[in-house]
């Protein structure tokens, strides 16, 4: 049976590995002796690598979720030799991995077929037990007499995938599984029985372990495609034959589903953001099929219909699952969003209003309601609206951008200068820049704290725009 990988994900696949493969060679790790330092080493580029291109999820709300979730687990655990970095694939894979050097990674797809958070933090305590095992770091130093190249495939195969991104690789699934690519099933039972462990410490229901497998294998049946997560977890049926028998015995006190919380609204996020409208909306009305008043549902789909023009619809949505949940800061925020996108600012600002007061950490409720407040006339409010949001994002060159145009629009040209020049800084325009600073400067007398700030600024572009010393030499012979 042929496996299909997103081409998006397959292309960022190819170049984590080429660049893995170039840190390999470049690094000279000796593969007979795989160290600590080695496993930090090659798990922070692999990260890196993924970072770069554009594979992980950046929601805070959504990292943060599994952040928490993770460090809960950690929190009962021997943390020695690695800090645990927590992340999340862009990917509608079904899937998770750990890499060396302590970094678990989900993909998106396997937090939304999730039921409940015992199940994501079961896969996670799996994981985490891999990691804490040096499962990944005896693989490396066992194949110690294959090529580089044919290493690097294995890393990657082993992380991203298995026999798909050996494929992509060209290494055929033949290959791989002479090389013994995957984890052994003595490794996953030894990531099960220590998973277990980790899993129920801070109270977690060990069910969620069991449960995510049964999930996955009938997943399969319905669907007729084998799960990722399986092609990187083999050994599935005796898994949950081993974690049932640990359940009956040993771990026979239940535990609880959820303790984080929340896990319908970061599906919801997830979902949401999911690149085809279309799909999202089937999804928010099967979970309304079955559970009317689900506000989660309405919001997400309320959402999802913005985005294709379903003006009514979506504004009907938002007021139904408003109904359901009046103080939901997400919900009041993208209404709001909605309305502001749509001119009606008078409606807009009451609902932002009421979206900030619910969360007065949100950027984006910040952002639109001190927009909405501009383009309402009220240039104080939404001031003050952007000096705090300058504090949380210091180097947001468009709230620069928004603070320069409304110091003009209260007549403070000094600081509305200064704000252009950062924001054409960050741009990388200097010239334009260096304009700004300087028209800033006759609005601070020297030694104010402002006029310190403006030459720090412009000492630093003209030094960035003086050509180097021997390229001034070189201009004064013409001469």
């Amino acid at each position: 049976m042929s496996i299909k990988i997103p081409l998006r994900i397959s292309a960022t696949v190819l170049a984590v590995c080429l660049a893995l493969l170039c840190f390999l060679a470049s690094t000279g790790m000796a593969f007979a002796s795989f160290t600590i330092e080695d496993e930090k080493k090659l798990g922070k580029e692999f990260y890196d690598q993924l970072k770069e291109k554009g594979a992980l999820i950046q929601d805070p709300k959504v990292t943060g979720y599994v952040e928490q979730i993770g460090h809960l687990l950690l929190s009962r655990i021997d943390q020695s030799y690695f800090d645990f970095t927590f992340s999340v694939i862009d990917s509608s894979g079904i899937n998770a991995f750990a890499t060396p050097g302590g970094y678990v990674y989900l993909y998106r797809g396997l937090i939304e077929r999730a039921e409940d958070e015992s199940q994501i933090a079961g896969v996670l305590a799996h994981e985490i037990a891999h990691i804490k095992a040096r499962h990944i770091a005896k693989m490396i130093e066992n194949s110690q007499k294959i090529g580089i190249a044919t290493l690097a495939a294995v890393i990657a195969g082993a992380f991203l995938g298995g026999d798909a991104t050996a494929a992509v690789l060209g290494f055929s699934t033949a290959t791989a599984t002479t090389l013994n690519l995957k984890y052994s099933r003595e490794h996953e039972e030894e990531a099960d029985r220590l998973g277990m462990e980790y899993l129920t410490a801070p109270g977690y229901d060990g069910e969620g372990m069991l449960n995510f497998l049964r999930i996955m294998r009938q997943h399969e049946f319905y669907s007729n495609a084998v799960p990722s997560y399986f092609l990187t977890h083999p050994g599935t049926t005796d898994r949950i034959r081993y974690l049932d028998g640990l359940l009956q015995t040993k771990y026979t006190k239940r535990g609880t589903k959820n303790i984080v919380g929340r896990l319908e609204r970061i599906k919801t996020i997830l979902v949401i953001d999911r690149p085809n409208p279309d799909s999202s909306i089937r999804y928010f009305q099967d979970v309304l099929n079955k559970e009317p008043d689900n506000p989660d549902a309405l919001y997400g789909l309320a959402v999802s219909q913005g985005r294709l023009g379903m003006t009514m619809e979506s504004f009907a949505n938002f007021q139904k699952a408003l109904a359901l949940s009046p103080d939901d800061a997400d919900i009041l925020r993208d209404l709001g969003i909605s309305y502001f996108n749509l001119g009606r600012m008078d409606d807009a600002v009451p609902i932002l209003r009421r979206a900030y007061r619910a969360n007065r950490e949100d950027p984006d409720t910040m952002s639109y309601l001190g927009r909405a407040y501009a383009n309402t006339g009220n240039f104080s409010d939404a001031l003050e609206l952007y000096k705090k949001l300058l504090e949380k994002n210091p180097d947001d060159g468009q709230v620069h951008y928004n603070l320069a145009m409304l110091y003009g629009k209260t007549n403070r040209k000094g600081e509305s200068h200064y704000h252009f020049g950062i924001y054409f800084k960050k741009e990388g325009k200097t010239k334009s820049a260096l304009f700004h600073f300087k028209a800033a400067q006759p609005f601070f007398p020297a030694g104010t704290e402002m006029a310190g700030k403006i030459r720090k600024e412009m000492d630093s572009l003209e030094e960035q725009d003086s050509p180097p010393p021997e390229n001034k030499r070189s201009k004064n012979t013409f001469f």
